[in-house]
């Protein structure tokens, strides 16, 4: 069954979309305006961005404004968190999304290449983070999901800095979540698994997630539908599909020791 065939009737007015222009980020941004969600797309590709954007308004009638920025300039990023903290049609749903990941020993890659994923997967989302929630206390209203990743739940060998901006994004979103409860504004961290994107190309993973069964992966569509349901629940900690929700139970009670050695078998 496709999740994602069913229109979900979302609760919030205005939603902010970092990454909007592939994948995940993509299919949440139709999902939403389906849902009559205007919306603020954000990515580095402002042509993609207004072809998107132009689709969207005229399949669904929604507000779309292009934001296109990228999230590795500190004045571009700037921009974003302005519009994030702004009181004038305030966004209710801050969907931090944009992310990429290196692959190799970490030794051997460039060290400015994973300062660089840092900063889009780690530094830009609590930035933004923090904008949205200067304007959402005050109304006690609001969403913020987080897309981390299965990666946040043992050790990433080869990946070892996305595999901890991801362990990062799941502690920092359970932390606001406890110093959130009762405000009104609610804080999710979605853990996709292998998910059909642009990601694995980018990375230069090609040739390993051949490897992968089918059964494992899952479209885009299906993990937004699945996140922004979570979010709408306001459920803290998510993770996406059945057998990553399972094999997930099973990380949450084996020794730190076996999920090290589980992790190194997986990678080789």
């Amino acid at each position: 069954m496709n999740m994602a065939k069913a229109v979900t009737k979302f609760p919030w007015r205005t939603a902010l979309v970092t990454g909007a222009s592939a994948g995940i980020g993509k299919a949440m941004a139709h999902q939403l305006a389906a849902s009559g969600v205007d919306l603020i797309v954000v990515a580095r590709d402002r042509e993609r961005l207004n072809q998107e954007a132009a689709l969207l308004k005229g399949r669904h009638n929604v507000r779309v404004d292009v934001l296109a920025a990228d999230l590795l300039d500190p004045a571009q990023l700037l921009l974003v968190e302005e519009r994030v903290r702004s009181s004038t049609n305030p966004v209710d749903l801050l969907v931090n999304n944009a992310a990429f990941g290196t692959n190799g020993d970490f030794y051997n890659l460039p060290i400015d290449g994973e300062q660089r994923e840092i900063t889009v997967n780690v530094i830009a989302p609590v930035r933004l983070a923090h904008a949205a929630l200067g304007q959402m206390l005050p109304r006690k209203l609001g969403t913020i999901l987080n897309i981390s990743s299965m990666s946040a739940l043992l050790p990433g060998p080869r990946m070892a800095t996305y595999a901890a901006t991801k362990s990062y994004i799941t502690s920092f979103t359970e932390s606001l979540h406890v110093e959130l409860r009762g405000t009104g504004v609610s804080v999710t961290a979605s853990h996709p698994g292998f998910t059909r994107t642009e990601f694995q190309e980018r990375a230069g993973m090609q040739g390993k997630v051949d490897e992968v069964p089918n059964s494992m992966w899952m479209s885009a569509e299906d993990v937004a539908a699945e996140s922004l349901r979570a979010a709408a629940r306001g459920s803290v900690f998510y993770v996406t599909g059945r057998s990553n929700s399972f094999f997930a139970t099973v990380l949450g009670i084996l020794p730190r020791g076996m999920r090290r050695s589980l992790s190194k078998q997986m990678r080789q």
